[in-house]
């Protein structure tokens, strides 16, 4: 084991993670559900994905189309804002945090950690760590748990938020972040075939 490749990748991915999408999202989730479907869904996700970044590298980007992640992704984020608007019309004024595991929140999480992070920065920042290091398994242990400490930040903010906030209002700012995430990526796929086009 190689202590300071763990500790660079847990610095690096923590950094490069901090304010960024996955972070809001486990925020958000937070705000619709018990916090431990949300973990275990972000957690898995992250886990994943790195494992992924360090075994497949670099090929997994030739395999999958980065439109086909981005449309998939904006669509799955657009479902998840009408659900969510949805939602705080039947919000009642005391907030209720029980439907978890009954109403999908682990699957939810899992899958939107894993569309809107696949390709993203921060997988190529462990492909990128694995191949320079030559430690793969110290580069998965130091960044996966550099992403869980981001994401757990982001949940223990979210479940804080709600508890002050009244019942419909994180249902609201759930939708509205969804919907942007959701536009981004769809514009970015957009954007990714005008450019090859032209």
């Amino acid at each position: 084991m190689k202590p300071l490749v763990i500790a660079s990748s847990f610095a690096l991915l923590l950094a490069a993670e901090m304010g960024d999408k996955s972070q809001f999202i486990a925020m958000t989730l937070a705000c619709r559900y018990r916090a431990l479907p949300v973990i275990i869904g972000v957690f898995s996700a992250f886990a994943l994905l790195n494992l992924l970044a360090v075994a497949v590298g670099a090929a997994l980007l030739r395999w999958i189309p980065q439109g086909l992640i981005l449309v998939t992704a904006g669509g799955l984020f657009l479902v998840f804002a009408y659900r969510a608007w949805g939602d705080a019309a039947e919000a009642d004024t005391a907030i209720d945090l029980a439907p978890a595991f009954a109403r999908g929140a682990l699957l939810a999480s899992f899958s939107l950690i894993l569309l809107a992070e696949l390709g993203d920065k921060t997988q190529l920042a462990m492909i990128g760590l694995a191949a320079s290091t030559g430690a793969p398994v110290a580069v998965f242990i130091g960044g996966t748990l550099g992403l869980w400490t981001v994401s757990l930040l982001g949940i223990t903010i979210g479940a804080r938020v709600l508890r002050r906030l009244p019942a419909h209002l994180p249902h609201r700012i759930a939708a509205l972040l969804f919907l942007i995430f959701g536009l981004l990526a769809l514009i970015q796929a957009v954007s990714g075939v005008m450019s090859v086009g032209g």
